[in-house]
């Protein structure tokens, strides 16, 4: 029987919609296909997807121009929460109808996902599947960075870069509640919503920038977190104190430029491997959510652990989720457009077309 037999013979029941990026595309190319619902194979569940995340990973995926993205055709979606409806083979029958969030890199955009139970992170049942959504792959990104890579802890100051964004404004909330001094970069149109959060706002296009951030820390800051990179990533480096922690985590300042996906990356992380050697007492890295073994139980379980803590703190108030919009996800080119836009505080969520 012919695939599109197969489809005709389906109940609507039987099927599940899903966002494709057929290529490198405009958001107006992004396609909404069917297809029958997945299956979850041995350690595996099925989850119904609640809330999926437009991150700038799949901004650059649809350029073709994320680093390790797989080839198009294929289904965005770096995270997402949802409820286990189908468990595969040796996996607990009781996570069915719990709720849990879960990182894909690729694959969140569509009514139903098959995810190793293995990278199940239980949501807590008085949170909100947008909210918590938004703390997913921001909020272990911002959290990792902040704790484990730079270290950084009450008493300090630290530079953080698109602190309106969705790592961003994780990480001023993170880094506000743990005492540390934060100042911001944000468009001025955002600059309220930025001082709302605890930081102190500067004009990422100030040409002054770097002397406007030795204006309010005149011995340079204990970290700097850049997702820009680019020739501005050389002002991150100088804006250090001795001592201090370069923290870069992406090149959205190459998004838009032609050629190579991987060589703006690799340029990046040469260049912070140079300053590294530079005997001035300044450390540089470049964070990865997923480097170490993906699979391995030591990388799950910190994954569980620190994404457990920024969920603590989203239930407790300590922290705020920055929903900018929820949209259906079969207006995701409407989602992405506005995620790109630069209007927005936060996170653009996803939800189903039945959603409410």
């Amino acid at each position: 029987m012919k695939g599109s037999d197969l489809m005709d013979n389906k109940t609507a029941a039987d099927l599940v919609t899903e966002v494709v990026l057929p290529g490198v595309v405009e958001p107006s190319g992004l396609e909404i296909r069917t297809r029958p619902a997945p299956r979850p194979g041995t350690g595996e569940v099925v989850l119904a997807m609640e809330a999926s995340g437009v991150s700038f990973a799949e901004q650059q995926m649809r350029r073709g121009k994320y680093y390790d993205q797989p080839p198009f055709p294929f289904v965005p979606g770096y995270d997402l929460v949802g409820v286990v409806i189908r468990v595969g083979e040796g996996v607990d029958a009781t996570l069915t109808g719990r709720r849990f969030a879960a990182l894909t890199k690729v694959g969140g955009w569509a009514d139903q996902v098959v995810v190793p139970a293995a990278a199940l992170v239980e949501v807590p049942g008085t949170l909100d599947p947008a909210d918590a959504e938004t703390v997913v792959v921001n909020g272990i990104t911002a959290w990792q960075m902040l704790h484990r890579t730079a270290k950084t802890g009450a008493g300090q100051t630290v530079l953080v870069h698109g602190a309106n964004g969705g790592v961003g404004s994780t990480l001023v909330q993170l880094a506000t509640h743990a005492g540390i001094r934060v100042i911001g970069t944000a468009s001025p149109r955002h600059h309220d919503a930025v001082r709302a959060l605890g930081a102190t706002p500067l004009d990422y296009r100030d040409t002054d920038l770097p002397a406007r951030v030795r204006e309010l820390a005149p011995g340079g800051v204990d970290a700097v977190f850049d997702h820009v990179g680019g020739d501005g990533l050389v002002d991150s480096f100088r804006l250090l104190a001795r001592g201090g922690t370069l923290v870069s985590y992406g090149s959205a300042a190459t998004r838009d430029a032609a050629g190579s996906s991987k060589l703006p990356v690799l340029k990046l992380i040469g260049r912070l491997f140079l300053w590294k050697l530079l005997p001035n007492g300044r450390r540089t890295h470049f964070y990865n959510i997923w480097a170490g073994k993906r699979r391995s139980a030591a990388f799950q379980a910190r994954l569980r652990t620190d994404l457990g803590r920024v969920f603590a703190l989203l239930v407790d108030g300590s922290i705020t989720a920055q929903v900018a919009a929820r949209i259906p996800v079969s207006r995701a080119a409407e989602a992405m457009r506005l995620a790109e836009s630069g209007t927005i505080t936060g996170k653009v969520i996803l939800v189903p077309d039945n959603h409410g």
